[in-house]
């Protein structure tokens, strides 16, 4: 289990970080917290110490003998601020260190998360925009902010993500083992989360192709594929756009997320999306067909026991055509197939010839049935690349599955 430094900033969002503690702790996790002055006035120190099972420390002359404004951040796997606020990341940015929390910043070596959380208009000051491209060009992890009610009755961009999807966002980073701030690209190519400054486009879950207004042709993905390669990216630096299909989960802490409906919707959301994109993964179970006409109303049981006829035709190939029309012949592109074999061949052998048909660079290759693949927490998959590679992935989570994926197309970038 890692050693964690949680700070903790002066913004209203503390109370829901009580909660991102009790999830590291009964994790496993040790967790110093260590909340800046202006924290405890929203959250007193009796919680965080309660919560922690240690004792909190916000000043540097606390505990001299111990040296903690050093010594807690050399020996943190990981460091993580929720609330961020704009005041606290413009410090980290300058490297002012007037506190504890800010003093361990400097001396951290491990990664470093920050997770903001303020109003829409401070988040999109120019001077908020430069800190948070300051720290990310050192390494820092920034996870983008949600969109929701803030503090009063405004809504916008600013909210902090749920603690449930920050915890998710750091359980990746500390399986990635991501290095710190003292290594970003701006200190070699292979120092700092190795997507930092690239954007990704993911979709996931499955298209409906509505028959009348209740009904409609759809697939059993559930989106939690895509929804792990979209955290999965985002805990290794990358700025994600998260094109979902009919999805129940909760929203991916640090992407941008667009809804959808039907195969329609998808490829209009996604011809936009990879427009800038470096790379794109089309997770999500496209439908290959749609009723030729709607119903303005619903299809009613005839008298005489009659069924209706419905005439099909089919959707865009989003995935080829993506892979035909990339803006930049640099952009990787991959699909997945959910594949069953049958007389004609295997899974493998559908497989091959759907990555030739196809265009991608990479394609996932997922047998699905009644017990694998659609709605499962785990998966299991081949990896098949356009230059001949083959790379075998044992069933498993699938954020393990999406971490393949992203160090396959890391090389490819």
């Amino acid at each position: 289990m890692a050693e964690i430094v949680l700070g903790v900033g002066g913004g209203i969002a503390a109370y829901k970080v009580a909660e991102l503690l009790r999830r590291l702790t009964e994790s496993g996790h040790g967790v110093t917290v260590v909340p800046t002055r202006s924290a405890l006035r929203f959250v007193g120190e009796p919680t965080w110490a309660a919560l922690s099972g240690r004792p909190v420390r916000t000043e540097v002359f606390e505990d001299v003998h111990e040296v903690p404004h050093v010594r807690i951040g050399r020996h943190a796997d990981l460091v993580v601020v929720a609330p961020a606020t704009a005041d606290l990341m413009a410090k980290a940015a300058a490297g002012l260190a007037d506190d504890l929390l800010t003093s361990t910043l400097l001396t951290a070596r491990g990664p470093v998360v920050f997770v903001p959380a303020m109003h829409t208009e401070m988040w999109e000051h120019p001077a908020t925009v430069a800190n948070v491209e300051t720290l990310r060009r050192r390494g820092a992890l920034v996870v983008e902010p949600a969109v929701g009610r803030l503090t009063g009755a405004d809504t916008g961009k600013g909210r902090l993500p749920e603690p449930a999807d920050i915890f998710a966002y750091v359980s990746d980073v500390l399986t990635r083992g991501a290095a710190g701030p003292g290594g970003g690209p701006d200190t070699g190519p292979d120092a700092g989360p190795d997507l930092a400054g690239r954007h990704v486009v993911v979709s996931a879950g499955g298209t409906r192709e509505h028959l009348d207004p209740v009904r409609f042709l759809g697939n059993r993905s559930s989106g939690r594929q895509g929804y792990a390669l979209a955290r999965a990216a985002a805990a290794r630096g990358a700025r994600v756009t998260l094109v979902a299909a009919n999805v129940a989960l909760p929203d991916p802490a640090g992407v941008d997320l667009v809804r959808v409906g039907s195969a329609a919707q998808l490829y209009d959301a996604m011809v936009e999306a990879a427009a800038g994109a470096d790379a794109v993964v089309m997770a999500a179970a496209v439908a290959d067909f749609r009723p030729a006409t709607y119903a303005d109303s619903k299809i009613k049981k005839t008298d005489d026991g009659s069924s209706p006829v419905i005439e099909l035709e089919r959707t865009t190939d989003i995935l080829a055509y993506l892979a035909a029309h990339r803006p930049d012949p640099k952009q990787v592109v991959v699909g997945f197939a959910a594949e069953t074999g049958d007389a004609s061949g295997s899974v493998l052998d559908h497989g091959r010839a759907k990555l030739a048909s196809k265009g991608c660079d990479l394609l996932v290759v997922n047998e699905v049935g009644a017990d694998r693949g659609f709605e499962s927490e785990d998966n299991a998959a081949v990896v098949l690349g356009a230059d001949g590679s083959s790379v075998t992935v044992e069933s498993g989570p699938k954020s393990a599955l999406a971490h393949v994926v992203w160090d396959l197309v890391r090389a490819r970038l």
